[in-house]
């Protein structure tokens, strides 16, 4: 445990932390899905470190000091999550959630999240979506749907968030806080792409709803889109 806090890895820092044998989160029994979720959320941002401080609503104080003290403070500290530290949070999740197979059983990341967000925690949801005109719909991440497209090779995020939200007719609502994307599903047997390369940043311009945008014809405020 570490119960002072650290920051989180940045540049040098990062590659020096993290980099090597015996660093990340120890996996065990199906539990990949949580730690590369966990590793994600954590390692090299606080963009959502209110997880780990905040007295949310309905914040289980238990479950956050699992989350903080065993699992993100020592991955900062020594780029190091031993697997039953994690498993400590899975035993607590299995007890405040209403599936009994969370220390056993692979799941969704975003059954996860929802779970300790909303349920545990208490955290407003982090994105505002609307498709086709539709009520808008509230939620913890966005996981990219889309068909397999000859033309995208080793496509980067920017270019599957883009065309997930077009074959969706998906809208922001507004820019979000904190967007959690959940790249395209594989499993052993089939894999839509080999590589997907991490945009460093991501352009959301032409992915909100009713926002002023540039015409590629005149420079002009756009009046009309096509899709």
């Amino acid at each position: 445990q570490a119960p002072e806090n650290f920051p989180p890895l940045r540049n040098e820092a990062a590659v020096h932390v993290l980099r090597g044998r015996m660093k990340g989160i120890q996996g065990h029994c199906n539990s990949c899905y949580m730690d590369v979720a966990l590793f994600s959320l954590f390692s090299c941002t606080s963009v959502l470190d209110c997880m780990l401080f905040k007295p949310f609503p309905l914040c289980d104080r238990n479950v956050q000091g699992i989350l903080r003290d065993e699992i993100v403070n020592p991955l900062r500290k020594t780029g190091f999550v031993r697997a039953g530290s994690v498993m400590h949070l899975r035993e607590q999740l299995t007890e405040k959630g209403q599936c009994s197979s969370f220390t056993n059983a692979e799941k969704d990341p975003e059954e996860f999240l929802n779970l300790i967000m909303h349920q545990i925690l208490g955290i407003e949801p982090l994105l505002k979506l609307q498709s086709g005109g539709q009520k808008e719909q509230d939620c913890y991440c966005y996981q990219i749907f889309m068909d397999k497209q000859e033309d995208l090779v080793v496509p980067d995020v920017q270019q599957l968030v883009e065309r997930s939200f077009l074959s969706s007719d998906l809208k922001l609502v507004e820019i979000p806080s904190c967007f959690i994307i959940q790249m395209p599903r594989f499993g052993k047997e089939y894999k839509m792409f080999s590589k997907i390369i991490p945009s460093l940043e991501l352009d959301v311009t032409d992915l909100l709803l009713d926002s002023p945008r540039e015409c590629c014809v005149c420079g002009n405020v756009a009046t009309l889109e096509c899709s």
